[in-house]
């Protein structure tokens, strides 16, 4: 007797939300600087506040 073989079956993956990964792409969220962001320009603030009293002396 001869067995018949049943079709395969290939469960292929769930296609991506195309949506979902533009915004992972773009950093939805809140509309504001990042807390690393107020930090780089504080730095910057003080170092032209620095800069700007205490001039680099001239030859």
């Amino acid at each position: 007797m001869k067995k018949t073989l049943k079709p395969l079956s290939i469960r292929l993956a769930k296609p991506r939300n195309p949506h979902a990964v533009a915004a992972r792409a773009r950093k939805a969220g809140a509309h504001r600087v990042s807390g690393s962001g107020q930090r780089h320009a504080a730095r910057l603030a003080l170092r032209s506040e620095i800069a700007r009293l205490h001039p680099p002396p001239t030859h």
